[in-house]
């Protein structure tokens, strides 16, 4: 039985849009600059667009990004209305307040529907997390839970979806000025690669450091077992996502299952985004999980 209702999302989930799309979720897109010509954060509708972004990362560009308007959300959000009620998830506030402009132009909009239902909600998750929490709303949606039901379950559960992420290259770091020079080489020379994870908040945390890709891995499938709902008998769904470095995500797949055996052969690997990609560069590798509520 289709939904009555529309769920919706913006493409920082992370997830590839023909995935996306084959679940019937509209997407707001945000869009990187580079020497002041605009891109759209693509989902690989083109594989050959993330290609391009690295190679604007290779010859030493920084692309910027900027939060969503009010007016962005008025026009993805006026012909989604006019079909029905929608419920839109958010990229989180802990990356952005483009989340603020969404709850004015709902506002704006309920005046000019007045039958319609428009319910925003902050994710407080980012990249394949955010699209994990979304994945898992439109698996209820499709269940057959009314908009009102889904909205409860995101706004309980979206600070239970785990982020647990490390970069092995921080030569990114230090030309976007994210990290000194100086400390970006030493760490370099040592292959130290940071750990990090999403907070409560939806915030970045860089909460440890460790010495080579294979120690690395084994914290985060270490805090993964720590976290996971059921331990290593975690079997709810997984995604893992890379900054051009798919090498280092399948290795990381390897080891979760390893230590997860209920989720052999299920993980989704995906690109991280352009928007995503645009702050943390090439080089980084990131799991996402349901589990206990994140931590401060």
């Amino acid at each position: 039985m289709a939904a009555d209702y529309i769920l919706s999302c913006e493409s920082t989930v992370d997830l590839p849009f023909s995935y996306v799309d084959g679940r019937n979720i509209p997407v707001l897109f945000y869009s990187y600059n580079v020497d002041g010509v605009e891109y759209a954060d693509d989902m690989l509708r083109d594989p050959a667009e993330l290609d391009k972004f690295y190679g604007f990362i290779a010859a030493g560009k920084i692309p910027k990004t900027a939060q969503l308007n009010v007016y962005d959300y008025l026009e993805f959000f006026r012909p989604l209305l006019e079909k029905g009620d929608v419920l839109h998830i958010a990229f989180g506030t802990g990356m952005t307040n483009s989340v603020v402009n969404a709850y004015e132009a709902a506002e704006t909009l309920r005046a000019e529907f007045p039958d319609r239902k428009l319910v925003v909600i902050d994710s407080y998750c980012s990249s394949s997390g955010y699209g994990l929490l979304v994945d898992m709303a439109a698996d209820l949606r499709d269940e057959g839970k009314s908009l009102e039901e889904v909205e409860a379950w995101v706004r309980d559960h979206a600070k239970k979806i785990h982020h647990q992420f490390f970069t092995v290259d921080l030569q990114y770091f230090r030309r976007s000025g994210r990290m000194s020079g100086p400390a970006a080489a030493i760490a370099t020379i040592l292959n130290i690669c940071p750990i990090m994870r999403l907070n409560n908040a939806g915030q970045i945390i860089a909460y440890g450091k460790v010495r080579g890709k294979k120690a690395a891995i084994a914290e985060t499938v270490k805090m993964m077992a720590a976290h996971a709902e059921g331990g290593t008998a975690y079997d709810q769904k997984c995604f893992i996502c890379n900054s051009n470095c798919r090498q280092d995500a399948l290795d990381l797949k390897d080891a979760v299952e390893a230590s997860f055996p209920a989720l052999k052969d299920r993980i989704r690997i995906c690109d991280i985004g352009t928007i995503i990609a645009s702050h943390c560069g090439p080089g980084t590798v990131a799991v996402f999980f349901f589990g206990d509520e994140r931590a401060e």
